[in-house]
């Protein structure tokens, strides 16, 4: 099993193989449209546009399984990300990412990225996985740590091209 096995819904209801996202970096977030770190989606972006070109994919996946902080239609996160952070990035429709009802792709990613002390469990919005060429998870990164801090290793992983820890 690899990351380029899942089966995603895009957030206008497409489904998509992963595998078109073969031999880019990724970074995997779950986000939220009412949370203190809603304002990640301008840092998003950012890196997002920066090396978009080199190949590197941000892929967002609404969640609302912290403090309800994603309650909208994925019709209403599509517009409020479009009109208040002009994200071009790919999202997805809301999933979980904890619990009985996790998404397999989130089960993989918590599996192969624990973080801390081992616990595979999402703590919060904006947990981010930065995902390699070769489809393998490098690191998570808790919701406090904003897209500009993860810049290094993103610019890191796209002139290795391995899949080398940052």
């Amino acid at each position: 099993m690899s990351i380029y096995d899942f089966h995603v819904s895009r957030i206008d209801g497409r489904d998509e193989s992963l595998e078109i996202y073969r031999d880019k970096v990724l970074l995997i977030v779950n986000v939220a449209s009412r949370c203190g770190f809603t304002p990640q989606y301008k840092g998003l972006e950012e890196v997002y546009q920066r090396f978009k070109g080199r190949g590197f994919e941000v892929l967002g996946f609404p969640c609302n399984q912290f403090g309800s902080q994603e309650p909208g239609s994925d019709e209403e996160i599509g517009a409020f990300c479009d009109l208040n952070y002009q994200v071009t990035f790919p999202l997805f429709r809301k999933i979980e990412v904890n619990g009985k009802g996790t998404h397999p792709l989130y089960v993989y990613l918590k599996k192969k990225g624990p973080g801390l002390l081992g616990l595979g469990r999402i703590q919060w919005n904006f947990t981010k996985f930065l995902v390699d060429r070769q489809g393998e998870v490098v690191r998570r990164y808790a919701p406090i740590t904003t897209p500009a801090k993860i810049a290094e290793d993103i610019e890191s992983q796209l002139q290795c091209g391995s899949n080398s820890k940052p």
